[in-house]
This record gives structure tokens, C-alpha cells and sequence, in this order.
């Protein structure tokens, strides 16, 4: 995929976030208009004050508001029910559109009949909440749901418009899509590398976080791969093209979060299903009221008529429509107000199958950062002497070594030194003049090259820091080893007691990182997580998770990088620490806004309480229309209980007001304990 092609992906779900947007304005639009006509549709309506025992306002003409207002409901309000409907009717897939459309074809064209002079009573206001009341349900299930496919979008803005194309002696600026394999191509400190390439000239530190998940930078000199997207440090670098388009190490992560993303069906609202169920229990129960009540009174056709409209208004799914979208709201809420940010509602869903959550480490089990672990001073030099020394010379860096020294240092309130003539060595580490000594803190390439033995002390050290993946730079007083500082990703507080709370439930925890082994092991053994996986590249995470899955678990992948994009895309449950990349975000149904890890485990139990009241509420509202539809019927007639239609509507508008009770009951659920 080359530049162009990305920008093309990048619109195409832009177009598509757009659509969805808009679609959620109209449900917003039609219900905001439905509730304003359906307001003197209730007030002018005179069968729902004679069932209420109330006079209303009277004045000539008035009688004819309800049917004015409700048709103009009827058309706006429920045209997209309508529409869906004939869709689900068209394509044999009944669901909870074609069962709206059915109440409210019903029910306008009983009234309208009434209004004309048959004897009965009108349903407009019935007809004018339904509607109301479907699109306030769809309003709110869609808001919920709504997730933008920036994911990939994300991706390509990591890769620049244009590059420097090295041309004998001169530089020209070309668009990256002009580039082709062999071309030279300079990349200037603190850019983006446009290509994946081989360094033909130049040394520096390269910041490949995004796409490999090291914590550290990588040191970059002649002979060395860059990947596109990734940041160059402080020295120029000059690349010979390898790779463009489809190639590219980034264009293969964002093949594999597309084909993540198109491959995951969408879970089947409970809802939808049950309301197919109604479907043919109303239609089915329709027809054989109507044969049998012919049969039994032939010649009261207004009867049987008003037999049929029952049924078919109590399978009006007022509180099947509610039952899903308003939990899904407070659930939603209820999770933010603890840092937990629902995407996909599908996901929440499924969280509560997880049976193992599987963690990327660096900036999520870790904070992405290096971290002094260990200071060895040999010699005269105490270790707050050797690291005073060092935080003076990287004071004038930026380096993430240097970053850990100096705050290690500030932590411990060593006095600051007085430092001249720094100067950087570009990949081997810095150097500056220190109360008038030359001090260098250096990489062990630097010491290799200047020949230079260490105490066996230090030699002892270096191999245990070696052994647990931590990074080693040495202290030096102009050819003389003052002692080494090793270094390690620090490991977040919250982290232990994360893996510790999942684990007393009965839940696996993983490890996977784009690191050493030996680095995955030495941070996999202060949490206590057995299952590790190490040295994995992003098309590889992808893989595990898919390799759990072969085996039956359902998995949650939690991670923050670009390169865990495609494994939080294809995971059972995609969960981004909030302070991650935005391209994590995008591709994760629930985001962790605090980057606390303990909140997996709220998010499992949140879940679980979700998907428990969901259930409820459609037993309610799904149970209460099969047991209505009968006593609409009138299987009870000859005990003397007949199901008038106002008494028929009045149950379901009850019955809803139940589910939205029982709904709010999610609130006491408490997070966090």
C-alpha cells in the first residue's frame, strides 16, 4: 500500500465514521421533533382521556389534532422503521425493526379507520409514543456502539508526505510515493523515517517504540534496518530504500488491523433476536385470532378486528426496545466515571467470557519508560558520587538514559555539578568536563573500542544486568572506569496487584513484549505471570492471540503501542491503556483512561453485571409480550378476562417503565473493590 493508497484507506473510514455520525444525528433529529408533535398528540387525544378520566381541551376542529400530529409522526418519525423493516421483511431476516413497523402500521391504520368512523377507539397517542419511544431506544443503542475507524487512518500519519532524496551531491524534497527501492534517502534528527531502508551513512539513536514495543531506543550505524514510522534521535542518518508500499514493515500492520477489524462480526443483539421471535409469535398469533374469533362470531366483525389489533399492540416491543439500549448507557457511564471508556458494546459484552487476559508489557504493565536499577561504584567513587557525576554530564540530554539518570539522581537530592564542553556521541553515549575532570558516560561499544579493561567487579555486574535484560552504560573519568548504572523498565506500581486480583478469579494472565527474554522474564517474575511471550513482532502478536483462541479461550489483549494494534483489532476484548497511542485507541473496543491495569479486572466484572441485567430486562420485556399476547387473544374469554386494546397499551407503557427501573439498579454496582 503506498501513500496514496493509505490516504485512500484513511477517507474511506473517515467516510465511514461520517456515515455513522450522521446516522446517529437522525435518530437524534427524528426524535427530538416525534417528542415535540407527540406532545399535543397526547393532550388532544380522546381515547387516552377516557381512559385516564380526563376532559381535555376542547375547540372546533381540535378532534382532529391527534390524527394530524400522528400522521406526520408516522411519516417522520417512523419512516426509518419502515424502511428497515421492508429491508428485514425483503430479505427474510425479521428482527426488531419489522416488528415496529408492524405495531405501527397496525396501530395507524386502526386509528385511522376510527377517525373515519368505525366504531372503536383510536391509538394515536399509542402510536405517537411508540414511535417516540423507538427512536429515544435506537438514539441511545447507537451512541453507545458508535466506534470510528480511525485505526488505520492513525497508521498512515505516521508515515511522512514527503522525504529528502539524496542525489550525488544534492538534496531534493519528493513526495514519498515518487520513492523507489535503491533510492538514497536522508533522514534529518527527530523525523519520521519515511521507508523501511538499510543506514548507509550516519549514527543515532532511532525511537521504534511505536512499531516494535522496545522501551529503549535503537542504535542505528552503517549496516543497520530502519522500519517507516519510526523516530530518528539526535544523529543524521542517510538510508538506502529497501522496501516501499506494500512491503513496508507499517503497511503489513495495517493489513493485518484491517483484516482484524472486516473479520470480526458484530455480536447479534439479544434484542434483535428476540424481537424476530415476537415476530412470528404476533403474526402467528394474529391469524389465529382472527380465524378463530370469525369462526365463533361472524357476524361481529369489529370485534374480531379489535381481537387482532390487541395482539398486535401488545407485541408493541416498548420495553424490548429499552431493555438493551438503556443499560448499555449506564453501563457506559458507570464504567467512566472508574476510567473505563466503552467503544464497542460488543466487547463489553463479551469481556464476561474472558478466560485469559493477555498483557503487552511495555507501557502497560510497565510505564514505558528506563528507570535506575542498580549503580556500581568500584574504586575511591561511592555510588552517589558516580551517579552525581553522570546526571551532570546527561543533564543536556534528551536521551531516555539520560532521562532515568538525571531523575534518579533529583530523587536522591544530589547536588548538581558545574559542566562544560558537553558533546554528544552519536550512538556510544556523552561527554562533557566536570569540575574540571572529562567525564563520559558510555555505551559498552566504547569501551570495546577504546580498548579499555574493567574491575572484575564491574565484569560481575555486567553479566547479571546482562542476564536480566537491563541496559548497562559505564562512568568514566577520561580511560578510567569509575563504576556502571543499569537500568530497567519500570515496572508499574499498580501492576502486581492487577495480575494478583485476575488470577484469585479464576482468569489467566499473559505476557507477550517485543523484548528480550530475558527482559520479559526478569519483569514476568516480579508479577508473577508463568505464560510469557517474548522477542514477538506486531504480525506475530497478532498470531498468539489467534492461537489462544484456536485452543478455546476467549481473549482480552490489553497493550498501548502501534504494534499492538492488530492483536487489540483481532482479540475477543481489545482493551488500550489510555495513555497509549491513539492508533490503540482506535482499535480497541474499551479504552483504560487512567492506565491503571487493575481496571481489566473492573472491566470483567462490569461485564458481567451488564450482561446480567441485560438479560433480565429482556426476560420482562420479551416474557411479558408472550404472556400478554394469549390474554389478547382472548384464551381466557370464557373465565371472563378479556384484554381490552387501551388496557393492552397501558400494560406495555408499564411494562416499560419496569425495565427502566430495573435498569437504574445497575448504578448500585460498585467498581474499584
Amino acid at each position: 500500500m503506498d501513500h496514496s493508497q493509505m490516504d485512500h484507506s484513511t477517507m474511506d473510514h473517515a467516510a465511514t465514521k461520517g456515515g455513522h455520525m450522521d446516522h446517529v444525528a437522525m435518530f437524534r433529529r427524528r426524535f427530538w421533533v416525534s417528542l415535540i408533535l407527540t406532545v399535543p398528540t397526547l393532550v388532544f387525544s380522546a381515547g387516552l382521556q377516557d381512559i385516564l378520566h380526563l376532559t381535555g381541551p376542547r375547540f372546533p376542529g381540535s378532534e382532529w389534532i391527534p390524527a394530524v400530529f400522528g400522521l406526520a409522526i408516522f411519516i417522520y418519525g417512523g419512516r426509518t422503521f419502515l424502511v428497515d423493516g421492508w429491508w428485514e421483511l425483503r430479505h427474510r431476516q425479521p428482527g426488531m425493526m419489522l416488528l415496529i413497523s408492524l405495531a405501527i402500521v397496525v396501530a395507524f391504520g386502526y386509528s385511522a379507520a376510527v377517525t373515519l368512523g368505525l366504531h372503536g377507539m383510536d391509538f394515536w397517542w399509542e402510536l405517537a409514543t411508540l414511535i417516540t419511544i423507538m427512536l429515544l431506544g435506537h438514539w441511545i443503542e447507537m451512541t453507545a456502539v458508535m466506534s470510528a475507524g480511525d485505526a488505520l487512518g492513525e497508521l498512515a500519519s505516521l508515515i511522512p508526505d514527503v522525504a529528502d532524496v539524496v542525489h550525488g551531491d544534492h538534496v531534493m524534497t519528493m513526495p514519498v510515493t515518487s520513492i523507489v527501492v535503491g533510492d538514497s534517502v536522508l533522514v534529518r534528527p527527530g523525523a519520521s523515517v519515511p521507508v523501511d531502508g538499510e543506514v548507509i551513512d550516519g549514527d543515532s539513536d532511532v525511537n521504534e517504540s511505536l512499531l516494535t514495543g522496545e522501551s529503549a531506543a535503537a542504535s542505528k550505524s552503517v549496516g543497520s534496518q530502519v522500519v517507516a514510522g519510526s523516530i530518528n534521535g539526535s544523529g543524521a542518518l542517510t538510508i538506502r530504500v529497501t522496501k516501499v508500499g506494500n512491503d513496508t514493515a507499517l503497511a503489513g500492520v495495517m493489513k493485518l488491523v484491517a483484516e482484524a477489524q472486516a473479520s470480526k462480526s458484530g455480536a447479534q443483539v439479544l434484542a434483535d433476536r428476540a424481537a424476530g421471535w415476537l415476530f412470528y409469535i404476533a403474526v402467528g398469533a394474529a391469524a389465529i385470532t382472527a380465524l378463530a374469533w370469525y369462526l365463533i362470531t361472524p357476524s361481529d366483525p369489529n370485534f374480531v378486528l379489535e381481537r387482532v389489533v390487541t395482539v398486535l399492540v401488545i407485541a408493541c416491543p416498548h420495553a424490548l426496545g429499552l431493555a438493551i439500549p438503556l443499560v448499555a448507557q449506564i453501563s457506559t457511564s458507570l464504567g467512566a466515571r472508574r476510567g473505563i471508556l466503552v467503544r464497542s458494546r460488543a466487547e463489553l459484552e463479551d469481556a464476561r467470557l474472558v478466560s485469559i487476559v493477555l498483557f503487552d508489557k511495555t507501557g502497560t504493565l510497565t510505564e514505558g519508560r528506563q528507570g535506575v536499577d542498580a549503580v556500581v561504584a568500584v574504586g575511591d567513587t561511592t555510588e552517589d558520587e558516580l551517579l552525581q557525576l553522570a546526571a551532570a554530564v546527561e543533564a543536556k540530554s534528551e536521551h531516555p538514559i539520560a532521562r532515568a539518570i538525571v531523575d534518579e539522581a533529583a530523587g536522591r537530592k544530589l547536588p548538581k555539578l558545574r559542566v562544560a564542553k558537553f558533546a554528544s556521541l552519536a550512538g556510544r553515549g556523552v561527554e562533557a568536563t566536570v569540575e574540571g575532570n572529562g567525564i563520559t558516560v558510555a555505551a559498552p561499544r566504547v569501551l570495546t573500542e577504546r580498548g579499555i579493561h574493567m574491575h572484575p567487579l564491574l565484569v560481575h555486574a555486567t553479566r547479571d544486568a546482562s542476564a536480566d535484560g537491563k541496559t548497562v552504560v559505564y562512568v568514566l573519568r577520561d580511560d578510567s572506569v569509575l563504576g556502571l548504572i543499569a537500568l530497567a523498565d519500570v515496572i508499574r506500581p499498580e501492576s502486581v496487584e492487577a495480575v494478583a486480583t485476575l488470577r484469585s478469579r479464576g482468569i489467566r494472565v499473559a505476557m507477550l513484549t517485543g523484548d528480550s527474554r530475558a527482559v520479559a522474564n526478569w519483569v514476568g517474575a516480579r508479577l508473577a505471570i508463568d505464560e510469557i511471550f517474548s522477542e514477538v513482532l506486531p504480525s506475530q502478536k497478532s498470531q498468539i492471540v489467534e492461537r489462544l483462541q484456536a485452543g478455546g479461550a476467549k481473549v482480552a489483549m490489553v497493550g498501548d503501542g502501534v504494534n499492538d494494534a492488530p492483536a487489540l483489532a483481532r482479540a475477543d476484548v481489545g482493551i488500550a491503556i489510555g495513555a497509549g497511542t491513539d492508533v490503540a485507541i482506535e482499535s480497541a473496543g474499551i479504552i483504560l483512561a487512567s492506565s491503571d491495569p487493575r481496571g481489566v479486572a473492573d472491566i470483567l466484572k462490569l461485564s458481567r453485571a451488564t450482561y446480567r441485567k441485560m438479560l433480565q430486562n429482556l426476560v420482562w420485556g420479551a416474557g411479558y409480550n408472550v404472556v400478554g399476547i394469549p390474554l389478547a387473544a382472548g384464551v381466557l374469554f370464557g373465565a371472563g378476562i378479556l384484554l381490552a386494546p387501551a388496557v393492552g397499551a397501558i400494560l406495555m407503557s408499564v411494562s416499560t417503565i419496569v425495565v427502566a427501573l430495573n435498569a437504574q439498579l445497575l448504578r448500585r454496582l460498585r467498581l474499584g473493590s
